[in-house]
Parts: C-alpha cells; sequence; structure tokens
C-alpha cells in the first residue's frame, strides 16, 4: 500500500522516465524534467535513509522546504509577518533556545536583549557585585519526609508526566534512555509503566491516575497487590498520586479503543476492543483524611519510598481542606507537585486549556503559604510545572517556593516536537506523539536520547550561573527578594513586597489577613473537600496545632 507522505517522492520518481521520454522530442523541457526528477529522487532517498531528522524521515523532499523556510525565517518575519516572541503557545524564540541546546550549539544571542524591559510585567533576577564560584551544575533535592524510609536525591529538573500511549515508545524510550544518561528523573504519566520505560533503566516517577493503570483489578478499582509489585522495582524512586493537571483539571480523560493496540492494553491493564477511561474522580478516597491515608497506604506498600501528590490548584479551600487534613493527621505527602494551568501536553477543550485551573504562579503561592502557616513547609518538597523552558523559567519558581521542577513540552522539543499541535491526531509529523509504526519509527533513539541529555545538562548549567550571579550556592537559596518584577512604568517591587507572604505558624497563632485565607480558610474542613458555609462572616478561625 502505497504511503502518502511519500507522494512527492513518488512523482519525483516517475518525472525520470517521463523526463527521458520527453527529451527525445523536446530536449529541452525533457532534460528540465528529468533532471529534476533524477536530483529530488537522490534527495529523498537521503532523506527516507537518514536517521537524525524525523520530520524529514517521515515527509522526505517536501519538509526541505520547511528548512528552507526556516534558513529566510528571521528576514521573513521581521519584515512581513510577526515577531519572535508572538507564536503560541511557545514562541520561536523559546523553541529555538531548546533545540540549541539539545545539540550543544552555543547560546549566545548578540545586539543585546529583543525584551522591552520597560513593559509593565518585565522581570527579572537580582544579581550580586560578589558572585560564587559552583564547580558542579547537577542540583539536588532529597525528597522523602520522616514517614519516608527511601528518600530520593533528585535533580532539580525533571521529566513531567507524559504516558505512553500519549506519546510513542520510540520517544518514551528516548526520554528514559536521556534521563538516565543525564541522571535525572523521568515521570511516567498515568498510563503506567511500559516496557519502553524500563528498556534503560532511567529512573522514574510512578505517576497513578484515576484510572490506576498498572495497579487495577478487572473492575477499574486499585490493586494493592498490583501496586505493592510494580513499586518494589528499584527503578521506581517515587510514586505521584495526580489529583488534576493543568491542561484540563477536573475533566478526566478517554483513549478510544481504536487507538489502543496491544501494548498498551497489556502496560494500562485494559481490554483492547474497549475504550480507555481515566474517570475524573478517584474512587480510593472520598475526603482530604482519606486522601493521606491512601498516600500514607501507598508509602507502606512501596517499602518506605517518597509518596506525594499532583494537583493543579482549583478551589482554594479544597486545598486548605486537604492542610487541615494534614494536620489533622499528622500524614504528610513527602512532595506535592503544583501544575499549572498553562501546562499541557495532553490535548483538552478550549475552555478547560485556556479558562480552567489557577495559573502556576498563583497555585504554587497558595500551597507554599498553606503549608508555611502550619509552619510544616520544611516537611514537604514542592515541584512545580507548567511551560518552564529556560533557566529563568526555574529561577523564577524558586524564588516564589519551589524545590524543584518537571519539565514536559521542553523535552519534547528537545526529541524533535516542531509544535505541529497535532498531539491528538495521531499524525505527528515528528513521530513523538503517535502510536503509528511508520511514523515514530523516525524518531531514532539512538541520536534522540543524547540530545534529552544534552538539553537537561546545558540548562542547568545556565541556571548554575544564574545562581553564582546572584551570589549564590543553589538554587533553593532564591528567595521573593530575588525576584524583581516591573508593576509601573515608574515602580518596581521584589516578589516579597509584590505578593502577600504568610509567616510561619501565622495559621496555628492569631490568624491571618492573607485575603485568600480571610476569605476562605473558615470555608474548609479536614473531612471534606466541600465548602463550609458556617455564616462566620468570613473571619479566619484559629487552628489548633495537635502537637
Amino acid at each position: 500500500m502505497l504511503n502518502v507522505r511519500y507522494l512527492p517522492l513518488y512523482i519525483l520518481f516517475l518525472c525520470v522516465p517521463i523526463g527521458f521520454m520527453w527529451s527525445l522530442s523536446q530536449p529541452l523541457w525533457g532534460v528540465l524534467v528529468l533532471a529534476i526528477g533524477m536530483i529530488g529522487s537522490a534527495v529523498g532517498l537521503l532523506d527516507v535513509r537518514q536517521s537524525k531528522r524525523a520530520v524529514l524521515k517521515n515527509y522526505p523532499v517536501v519538509a526541505r522546504f520547511r528548512y528552507l523556510f526556516e534558513s529566510f525565517r528571521p528576514e521573513i518575519r521581521q519584515y512581513l509577518l510577526e515577531s519572535d516572541h508572538d507564536e503560541v503557545p511557545y514562541s520561536r524564540e523559546q523553541r529555538t533556545l531548546v533545540y540549541r541546546r539539545a545539540k550543544n550549539i552555543e547560546g549566545l544571542r548578540p545586539f543585546g536583549t529583543l525584551k522591552n524591559v520597560h513593559q509593565i510585567g518585565h522581570e527579572w533576577i537580582n544579581h550580586s557585585i560578589a558572585p560564587t564560584k559552583v564547580d558542579d551544575a547537577h542540583f539536588r533535592v532529597r525528597i522523602g519526609g520522616s514517614a519516608c524510609s527511601k528518600p530520593y536525591d533528585c535533580s532539580v529538573l525533571n521529566i513531567s508526566g507524559m504516558s505512553y500511549g500519549a506519546l510513542s515508545p520510540n520517544a518514551i524510550e528516548a526520554l528514559n534512555r536521556g534521563a538516565k544518561q543525564g541522571n535525572f528523573a523521568h515521570t511516567t504519566g498515568e498510563g503506567a509503566i511500559s516496557a519502553h520505560h524500563k528498556k534503560y533503566g532511567g529512573d522514574l516517577i510512578w505517576q497513578i491516575g484515576s484510572g490506576y493503570f498498572g495497579c487495577r483489578d478487572s473492575a477499574g478499582q486499585f490493586d494493592a497487590q498490583k501496586f505493592e509489585t510494580t513499586a518494589a522495582s528499584d527503578q521506581v524512586k517515587m510514586i505521584e498520586l495526580k489529583l488534576s493537571q493543568g491542561a484540563k483539571p477536573g475533566h478526566g480523560g478517554i483513549l478510544l479503543a481504536a487507538k489502543v493496540t496491544q501494548s498498551i492494553a497489556e502496560t494500562r491493564g485494559v481490554p483492547m476492543d474497549e475504550d480507555c477511561v481515566s474517570p475524573a474522580q478517584h474512587s480510593a478516597f472520598g475526603t482530604p483524611i482519606e486522601l493521606l491515608q491512601f498516600i500514607d497506604q501507598l508509602r507502606t506498600l512501596s517499602n518506605g519510598k517518597p509518596v506525594g501528590m499532583k494537583l493543579c490548584v482549583g478551589h482554594p479551600w479544597e486545598f486548605f481542606a486537604i492542610a487541615k487534613a494534614m494536620q489533622e493527621t499528622g500524614i504528610r505527602p513527602d512532595f506535592i507537585t503544583i501544575d499549572g494551568s498553562e501546562g499541557g501536553t495532553g490535548a483538552a477543550p478550549v475552555e478547560f486549556a485556556d479558562h480552567m485551573g489557577a495559573p502556576l504562579r498563583e497555585g504554587l503561592m497558595l500551597v507554599h503559604n498553606s503549608l508555611v502557616g502550619l509552619n510544616m513547609r520544611q516537611e514537604v518538597k514542592l515541584i512545580v510545572s507548567g511551560k518552564l523552558i529556560s533557566a529563568f523559567d526555574i529561577a523564577r519558581v524558586f524564588a516564589l517556593g519551589a524545590d524543584a521542577c518537571n519539565m514536559a513540552r521542553g523535552f519534547m522539543f528537545s526529541i524533535g516536537c516542531l509544535q505541529a499541535q497535532a498531539c491528538h491526531t495521531g499524525h505527528c509529523p515528528t513521530g513523538v506523539a503517535t502510536q503509528d509504526p511508520g511514523r515514530y519509527r523516525a524518531l531514532d533513539v539512538e541520536h534522540k536520547y543524547k540530545r534529552v541529555a544534552s538539553f537537561h545538562g546545558n540548562t542547568l548549567k545556565a541556571l548554575k550561573e544564574s545562581v553564582t550571579a546572584s551570589g549564590l550556592t543553589h538554587p533553593s537559596q532564591f528567595t521573593p527578594h530575588h525576584l524583581m518584577i516591573r508593576v509601573t512604568s515608574r515602580e518596581v517591587r521584589s516578589a516579597a513586597s509584590q505578593y502577600q507572604w504568610l509567616k510561619p505558624k501565622e495559621l496555628l497563632t492569631d490568624g491571618t489577613t492573607h485575603p485568600a485565607f480571610v476569605k476562605f480558610w473558615s470555608k474548609s474542613c479536614a473531612s471534606t473537600f466541600s465548602f463550609i458555609d458556617d455564616d462566620q462572616n468570613n473571619k479566619v478561625v484559629r487552628f489548633q496545632s495537635t502537637g
């Protein structure tokens, strides 16, 4: 069966005999068609046989025009179209940064910044007159509280959750092998741990969603025995219980039966001939206290490995209820992953992608403030994800309270994604987000895993330069005082003064004036996620410590 992606190449093949026959009667035109056919066929065959560029392998000859336009794109864009910063969700400047770091190409910029530094909202990190010196750029953070017997020293930058099924087998293998090479972690996504995750032995953060894929019974309920067996693997370093994701919080998901291959069905523990459904809500717990008890159960079943939860912050009182349950039960997750609503490797309804869930900055600060106010911030590490690309993006979230970062689309770019935005169609031109063997075979793991490791390493080198320029020795030392924000054309504030921050134990003593807590703290309860309307005139109720 003819592959339609190769149709231009087939036409060039036909040009050879047609040109030859035509040259007998019309030498000029015949020789021209013959030359086009021979040269084009040769170029197309070379494209099909090469392995470095998946889009050329999948679209021989035609993709050459893309690279030709890319060569002249700065001039075309500068004089005819938009600027380098206009494309969304990621600008050409951001994608180019990833591509260059993945390929170990220098990332210097001539002629100064392209940004308007006087524009309202512009941000920067304050530097020091006395920079420090740090030799090792591979910054790490220990995750695991007092209840954890097997803490994990993870990199401050890791791969965010992207499931096998959403990504191709080759993409999963390239990411995991790159994580192995670069000594950082690869989050599985809720689609369970596949053979492709295991092939190269890179560290895994096993993400468990509402479908309990990989640890479910025939009815779709959590199966403790299956979980215990899988969690015992030395490759599994942490377990992440996914409550929601930034792309479509509160929505759930579905993988249509037509897309459930035999390999995906075996990995997830679902039948091939049925839709694979991720419910919007978990069945293993129904209250904040039950949530924490489930986390404690997972930690016990995994023999003491770090267990945390991932969520996109929604109703403030719901997270406040979880925080109160942590205080009431004494159970702490080892980490909390906050996913901003600007995140989104998964396809989502427009309304969810654009208008559902809290952006990363607001979500991070609410969670951070809650834990600080209850004097338990030091016990729970905060990992963040949501449209992070550069070392500055990482430094900024560290200044706002993060302990580590996850990145999804940045690592997709590193293995060849070109933002075609066809992830949900199965027609990904680079073989990253597809289950079509004809497409994903073009993604050569031997080449791409090196780019994953290089992007990670070069990003951390850039982070190290930012850390030392600020007079620090570790990104965890960034504070809100380092992050500056232009709030008007004439006024600049640090994040420390721009936002309201809770002090340690502030929620355990006389209450707070922070507007979010004044409005919603008293409306939350450890025994329910529901809004509590107790007619207390929005006063903050003092929360007594059980310790």
